[in-house]
């Protein structure tokens, strides 16, 4: 297990403490680690997911609302 020491606001400190009084701070920490870990990660696949999405975009074909409109209708009653 590694130890970690980095420093943070003296308020955070104390809201850190007050919320999580009497709890495992370590097991606190670590898993408030995780969740960051696993948001970033799902971060960086949205915005992987975006960049795949909209690659093609400055390359096709505009379409009119013209176009937009009949395609609509195609097969309605």
């Amino acid at each position: 297990m590694a130890t970690v020491n980095f420093s943070v606001p003296d308020e955070v400190k104390e809201a850190f403490n007050r919320t999580f009084a009497k709890q495992n701070k370590s097991a606190i920490s670590a898993e408030l680690m995780r969740k960051a870990v696993e948001e970033a990660k799902r971060q960086k696949r949205r915005a992987e997911a975006m960049r795949r999405l909209t690659k093609g975009r400055a390359h096709r074909r505009l379409v009119t609302d013209e176009e937009i409109r009949a395609a609509r209708e195609v097969g309605r009653p």
